[in-house]
């Protein structure tokens, strides 16, 4: 049995495909095989039902690949060792972050944060939570970004700031005129909303206390708050953004948007990683980068309503 046997056992269970899996480890679809099949005879298991497609594990095999992804972690742990030693920082850090919040906080870190770091490669994906969730505990992604608390004990989450939502009306709209709104102001106005799978439509609704449908027999479904934004612009009604999306917005933009009365909603933003995760320091160096560039006012959850959501 070696690494490069478990690799490869663990890129066929995340990609259920033999070729795929092949492609992303950068070796022969014969030669992954091969080494798949020799595995298989020195354990006296079959790993795979491979008459099924896509490929999937068979009840043997699921213990076993769950078994190779804690040795393969461990394994990784070892470079980790010889990094903090010499000081410093290199290789791939995988991240994933919701399109909530890529746009508006990636831009403010990342450039520092590289030239803190230039041996760190830094990968990023706009992913939803499902998907960022699914990514890391296959071990694609070393950390992620995204809106918590998530409930799941294989995942631990790591509080960064909270951000407030705020809405963003329309000068058509009856609350236009008002300094402050409420949930209650909502109750009759046109809502523009992000599409399903997004956690914040969720916490959008939670917002709402009601499950909000469009007049008509229109439906819009964006993943984009800055679509939201040029809906209401365009059209008519309101959106709800969070407010790292309105930190540049200039006097006009900002005549639209509308803080909520006290406490008001807000969302938990966190680093998120499996339990026995790896790039411990890059991580950490991550979330050092994040918390100097967000403003004091985002780290402080006093009266505040933290929404949440459900996958």
């Amino acid at each position: 049995m070696t690494l490069v046997q478990l690799e490869y056992i663990i890129a066929v269970d995340t990609y259920r495909s033999f070729v795929a899996a092949a492609e992303k480890c950068f070796v022969t679809q014969p030669t992954l095989s091969m080494q798949i099949q020799k595995l298989e005879e020195s354990l006296g298991a079959k790993i795979f039902d491979r008459s099924r497609q896509p490929v999937i594990p068979t009840e043997i095999g699921e213990k076993i690949i769950t078994q190779a992804r804690i040795v393969l972690t461990e394994s990784r742990k070892i470079g980790e060792v010889v990094q903090q030693n010499k000081g410093e920082l290199e290789g791939a850090l995988k991240i994933g972050v919701i399109p909530t919040v890529a746009p508006y906080l990636l831009p403010r870190v990342l450039a520092s944060f590289m030239l803190k770091y230039p041996k760190l490669q830094l990968q990023v994906w706009e992913y939803t939570t499902e998907r960022i969730l699914h990514e890391l505990k296959v071990g694609i992604l070393d950390c992620g970004i995204l809106s918590t608390p998530l409930h799941d004990h294989n995942i631990l989450e790591s509080p960064l700031f909270y951000e407030t939502f705020v809405g963003y009306v329309s000068k058509k709209s009856d609350l236009f005129e008002k300094k402050v709104i409420s949930t209650d102001d909502m109750a009759h106005e046109k809502l523009w909303l992000l599409n399903e799978g997004h956690c914040m439509r969720g916490q959008v609704l939670n917002i709402c206390h009601y499950k909000h449908n469009m007049d008509g027999n229109f439906e819009y479904n964006t993943g984009s708050v800055e679509t939201l934004k040029r809906m209401v612009d365009i059209n008519s009604g309101m959106t709800i953004l969070p407010e790292m999306s309105i930190m540049d917005y200039d006097e006009e933009q900002l005549a639209h948007v509308r803080y909520f009365k006290s406490p008001e909603p807000v969302r938990e933003i966190s680093i998120v990683t499996t339990q026995n995760f790896v790039k411990r320091q890059a991580i950490q160096a991550l979330e050092k980068e994040i918390l100097r560039v967000i403003p004091d006012r985002f780290k402080n959850k006093k009266r505040k309503d933290v929404m949440e959501f459900k996958l």
